[in-house]
């Protein structure tokens, strides 16, 4: 039985990711942050079982103008974990191969997006500070490897989504700030306000998806893998897509274009993924299918509310 310690499992990928490795038979170890505090150096010394696998996915990071706000925080806290777990996996548990996961945003706006530009160029100033954590995660693991010769991959998502989102008052990622707005506009009357022009453009991937094709590419080694749809739509299309399912007059939106945007687009270059697994592209669930999926979870917790 493979022994697997997931970092983040309460997040919105992480929970998806136990759930599927359970399916597998995987031994699990994900303890809370109030159970392991992974900013405290000595938090990861009680756990002495030897793993298969870490799934590093911990972050201190929040959607939309989150990383305006907190630059100075998310570099020392951001830190703060990455060294910690770096450190417990070199000392403490070198067999075990450990699996970080990157972000888009790091890729510099005029690249190509293939995986060998990931630390190429400067990323969008906006959200810098979170790009260049992530890029000296993806250092830091190849620099242990180089010297000490454990194992590492790195996948880097697009925008994930699926149902069972967070709603602890964070904010969300684009594709559920749409909804849920738009659901407020639809059954509250509310007036549904988007920021920007709503031509940026954006690449979503279900969550499911980027967990069965995370889990197909575990034996390779030492690796940065994009995992996406190839595909992106502007926030128009994205929020139409959403009114015609709920039946509501897109019309009716405001786009207000003095409001913070991100980057413009950032579609993923994925040619390396779909070079070595077959069919990857048909067995994506389709975008309006699931975004259908993800409306009738939101609506579904909104009746219950009421």
């Amino acid at each position: 039985m493979k022994k697997v310690f997931v970092t983040g499992g309460n997040g919105f990928l992480g929970k998806f990711l136990i759930k599927k490795l359970s399916k597998l038979k995987y031994k699990i170890i994900s303890p809370s942050s109030k159970i392991c505090d992974l900013q405290n150096e000595n938090s990861l010394k009680k756990y002495k079982d030897k793993f298969d696998y870490i799934f590093h996915l911990a972050a201190w990071t929040q959607a939309g103008d989150f990383c305006l706000k907190h630059p100075g925080e998310q570099w020392l806290i951001n830190q703060k974990i990455n060294t910690n777990v770096l450190n417990w996996w070199k000392e403490k548990q070198p067999q075990a191969k450990i699996i970080i996961i990157g972000t888009s945003c790091s890729y510099s706006e005029d690249s190509d997006f293939k995986e060998n530009s990931y630390l190429r160029g400067e990323p969008i100033e906006s959200l810098y500070t979170y790009a260049m954590t992530k890029r000296m995660l993806l250092q830091g693991v190849k620099a242990i490897q180089k010297q000490f010769k454990l194992k590492w991959i790195c996948f880097v998502p697009s925008t994930l989504y699926g149902t069972n989102y967070h709603e602890d008052g964070r904010q969300m990622h684009f594709i559920f700030d749409l909804i849920r707005k738009i659901i407020s506009g639809k059954y509250e009357n509310k007036k549904v306000e988007l920021w920007g022009n709503g031509y940026q453009k954006r690449e979503i991937i279900h969550v499911e998806n980027f967990i069965d094709t995370m889990i197909k590419l575990l034996n390779k080694k030492n690796e940065i893998f994009n995992i996406g749809s190839g595909k992106e739509y502007t926030i128009k299309h994205f929020s139409k897509i959403i009114s015609d399912i709920l039946n509501y007059d897109h019309n009716k939106i405001f786009y207000d274009k003095t409001k913070y945007v991100g980057s413009k687009s950032k579609k993923l270059n994925i040619a390396k993924v779909t070079k070595i697994i077959k069919n990857y592209k048909k067995n994506l669930i389709n975008e309006k299918k699931g975004i259908e999926e993800v409306i009738k979870w939101f609506l579904k917790k909104r009746l219950k509310k009421n």
